[in-house]
């Protein structure tokens, strides 16, 4: 008898199966779903505005007993003086490394592993960042620490030489790695020499570091007027909200408000410039001059880069260098849209010395293609479903709502346009083929191209038998040596 009735259940679904099937398309492209219905986050429903002079972005989110802060410094390598360059990497490395007034470095580090808590600090380029996570039970500890950790820092004598150390050590191996050297003299090539991108600290200059200019440039810019906070966690909103007051509150000294990031850049003239480095592959940059993130012409760019090269293996350098000419692993480019000034377009790849020319004429001639011909339909739809579908994951945990928000905050793009998020899928999905072909012609000027390869010269210039290009052709006939650098001076060594 059970075993009889209990046949119902699978004869009903047999029965039921043709239907289900009928609705089943036969190839996958014939799916239909149903409109994203989604609504980013809004800006102004975390923003707090404190105080002792900080914005702070509070992020409730009770599904862990964790606090995340984050605090973003308007400090960084552009701030370094004349001479003293990496004062900023050490002084943001050290600030949560080299203990504190009340505690040893070794003691804050015990104490911060008994409350199972991590704190780091740095400062890079244009921003520094401290970053504490902690128990939400441990929050009143936590965030003492915290205020004695940017307030009262020890910068420990014995942490500051170590540090040099492993500095010095780093910058012996400067040249071990052909991919370091490519992204350095790409650098070099899209700002110039006198670009804060491009002031490297030195031996000299890391010998000059003193504890006292640390302790000088810590009080000079990490003050509460140059802090924007991201908090997010299991907290209540206005309790958080007391906590970041009584944090930031009687600041011990004054601290000053920085100078505008340097805008002011050289781009090389065009040619190719080739750094001679034995490895077992070259490897290519094509550069050209970019623009601001702020440009109305940037989501037009981003589609267009896409189609190009940023979609991955549905872009057309992908398809092309990979899986049609299987010249290179992986292929492809960037239009990054720079914050405090232009950045710089650029394609990029990996291929044998001997097809490196080869190689590199085929995402030239992708690039003029994309300029003088209209894209189809169908890549156009590709990539801007691409950018509206995957928009959700922008601000898929709190943490991520809390940080995207404060570096809106701090990068200026929340005062010049708060409605970005809001209208950024609507920016997207406005752009044609017109548009497309449009900023492709404006922006891929070949005149303008600069072509940096770092491999075997000897093999590279040998070119590939079946394949005759020649590399210097490529640069409008203008082959320029580029040489390595002094790892320690960072001046160029010419033999």
């Amino acid at each position: 008898m059970q075993t009889r009735f209990a046949t119902f259940p699978l004869l009903a679904l047999a029965l039921a199966l043709p239907a289900f099937a009928a609705d089943i398309p036969d190839r996958p492209e014939k799916l239909k779903y149903p409109a994203l219905n989604y609504s980013p986050p809004d800006a102004k429903q975390f923003r707090v505005p404190l105080k002792a002079g900080p914005v702070a972005y509070v992020v409730t989110d009770r599904e862990l007993p964790l606090v995340n802060i984050s605090v973003l410094v308007r400090t960084g390598d552009y701030l370094d003086p004349v001479g003293k360059e990496g004062l900023a990497g050490i002084t943001g490395y050290l600030l949560a490394r080299g203990g504190t007034k009340s505690k040893t470095a070794e003691d804050l580090e015990e104490r911060l592993a008994f409350l199972a808590a991590s704190l780091n600090s740095d400062a890079k380029e244009t921003q520094g960042t401290i970053n504490l996570n902690l128990l939400s039970k441990d929050l009143d500890e936590g965030f003492a620490i915290l205020r004695e950790v940017l307030t009262a820092p020890r910068f420990q004598d014995d942490k500051l030489t170590l540090r040099k150390q492993q500095t010095l050590q780093a910058m012996k191996q400067r040249n071990d790695d052909a991919a370091e050297i490519e992204q350095r003299e790409r650098r070099y090539l899209a700002y110039g020499e006198g670009f804060y991108y491009n002031r490297h600290s030195t031996q000299a200059s890391l010998d000059s570091i003193t504890r006292a200019d640390i302790e000088a440039f810590h009080q000079r810019w990490f003050h509460p007027k140059n802090f924007v906070i991201a908090v997010n966690g299991d907290f209540d909103k206005d309790a958080m909200v007391a906590r970041l007051e009584k944090l930031f509150a009687a600041w011990p000294f004054t601290g000053e408000v920085p100078p505008p990031v340097p805008s002011e850049k050289k781009f090389a003239a065009p040619g190719v410039y080739l750094v001679n480095k034995e490895v077992n592959q070259g490897r290519v940059t094509i550069l050209l001059p970019g623009i601001q993130r702020d440009d109305p012409d940037f989501p037009a760019t981003q589609v267009m880069n896409d189609i190009l090269g940023g979609g991955g293996f549905t872009s057309r350098i992908m398809n092309r260098v990979r899986s049609d000419e299987g010249l290179a692993y992986s292929a492809g480019s960037g239009f990054p849209g720079g914050i405090y000034h232009p950045m710089s377009f650029l394609a990029a790849f990996q291929s044998k010395s001997r097809t490196v020319a080869y190689a590199t004429s085929i995402v030239l001639e992708e690039m003029k293609k994309v300029a003088a011909e209209t894209v189809s339909d169908e890549e156009l739809n590709t990539t801007k479903k691409q950018f509206i579908e995957t928009f959700p994951q922008t601000f898929m945990t709190k943490r991520q709502v809390a940080g995207t928000l404060a570096g809106d905050e701090f990068t200026g793009r929340f005062a010049k346009d708060p409605d970005y998020w809001k209208n950024y899928r609507s920016k997207i999905d406005s752009v044609t083929k017109a548009d497309v072909q449009r900023v492709a012609k404006k922006y891929l000027t070949p005149e303008k191209v600069v072509i940096l390869v770092v491999g075997t010269k000897e093999e590279i210039l040998k070119g590939h038998p079946d394949h005759p290009v020649k590399l210097e052709s490529l640069g409008g006939g203008r082959l320029v040596d580029q040489p390595l650098r002094d790892p320690l001076t960072m001046k160029p060594v010419v033999k």
